[in-house]
């Protein structure tokens, strides 16, 4: 029988968590760390191991085939913002809005907000991540097992407190800031920007300060996302090929990101940690960019991703390979085309994989009813 990819991911993390030594579940022992490891604007074509032999993305490809791959992913919006929300809430946009809309109204009437400066409020609400602060998040629900949780990268809600981290690079900014040249890198996650394109440093500081406790970490490089301005090293292995420009600076990006993601894993390696890694990957959004796609003299489409890339309808906009890998817990070499959202991702993690109990998190009546159905034996096999 098929069954969908969220069930499929149940039935797999069980299977992971169960073990011969008979330690109690949920222990700081079993408890595996974790990263979701977020694309930024990356296109779901342009990896190696979907076919495109044209982009050099080797740890990527390594990634795909170390656990489970979901070919056929979805994210919940083309932006990234809205996006990112549904990664760390598991809501849907329009449930984060409907929410956010109605604590923000609370908090005017709390603080009799007058009309006149109703505008100024709701602008203020808006930028500084007050919705996503006001709801429950994955670093929040992880904490309740003794998670310690890192933000890096892309972070649009101003402090990376306001997702509940315990750690994080941005730090907000002050209402001068707010009206000077620039002021969108650092509504956009300020130094939380500067990951992976100036250095992995700050994800070291964390995994070091926070050594032997089971973390939760945010990697969000802001890559392949415009500037294209990847080093002359990522540039150089496209210099000589037959694609456009706008091409060649595109896939820079995406071996800019696939080398620092290499460089996150090496780090895990040295230091003992990648064996009890749980690692999640997706994309934001989608964008195009094919080979002999010319974009360099089109800003609106070298910015945004062509016509059917970010910001559009079509599959290239929202869709994502989503992938499952856990060494020695997960079977290598799993491909599915099943479907699979952005939000199974949130309601997967902390069920599934830390044992917190489904009611503690707020997707408790579906994680119930998929539980009895499995421990009820409905659901007996999965055909990949």
């Amino acid at each position: 029988m098929r069954i969908t990819a969220f069930l499929l991911l149940l039935m797999i993390s069980f299977s992971s968590c169960s073990s011969g030594d008979k330690q109690k579940a949920g222990s700081s022992a079993e408890l595996p760390n974790i990263i979701l490891l977020i694309g930024d604007d990356q296109g779901y074509p342009y990896f190696g191991f979907n076919g495109a032999d044209y982009v050099y993305t080797p740890n990527m490809d390594a990634l795909a085939k170390s656990g489970m791959l979901f070919s056929d992913g979805y994210v919940s919006d083309n932006h990234c913002r809205p996006s990112l929300q549904t990664l760390v809430t598991g809501k849907l946009p329009v449930n984060i809005y409907r929410k956010g809309f109605e604590n923000m109204y609370t908090e005017i009437v709390k603080n009799q907000i007058s009309p006149d400066a109703m505008d100024a409020f709701k602008q203020t609400y808006d930028r500084k991540g007050m919705a996503i602060a006001s709801m429950n998040t994955l670093p929040k629900m992880l904490s309740q097992k003794g998670y310690v949780s890192f933000q890096g990268g892309k972070w649009w809600e101003y402090h990376y407190q306001n997702g509940g981290f315990t750690h994080g690079m941005t730090e907000g900014w002050t209402g001068v800031e707010q009206n000077e040249p620039g002021w969108f890198q650092e509504h956009m996650g300020g130094k939380g920007m500067d990951l992976a394109r100036v250095s992995n440093q700050a994800a070291y500081d964390f995994l070091e300060e926070t050594k032997g406790t089971p973390f939760f970490m945010w990697f969000a490089p802001s890559l392949p996302h415009y500037p294209f301005d990847a080093p002359p090293k990522y540039q150089d292995l496209y210099k000589d090929k037959d694609m456009s420009e706008s091409a060649k600076r595109y896939y820079a990006n995406c071996s800019w990101f696939d080398d620092s993601w290499g460089e996150l894993v090496s780090y895990l390696k040295d230091n003992d940690l990648y064996d009890n890694t749980l690692i999640v990957y997706v994309n934001d959004n989608g964008w195009e960019q094919a080979p002999q796609q010319e974009f360099i003299d089109d800003p609106m489409r070298s910015h945004n991703g062509g016509d059917k890339g970010k910001g559009s309808v079509y599959d290239l906009s929202f869709r994502s390979p989503i992938i499952f890998s856990w060494e020695g817990r997960i079977p290598n070499g799993l491909r599915t085309d099943a479907l699979i959202h952005s939000s199974d991702i949130p309601a997967t993690i902390p069920v599934s994989y830390t044992h917190l109990r489904a009611h503690e998190t707020s997707l408790h009546l579906v994680c119930r009813l998929l539980l009895e159905k499995i421990n009820s034996r409905h659901i007996v096999a999965a055909h990949l």
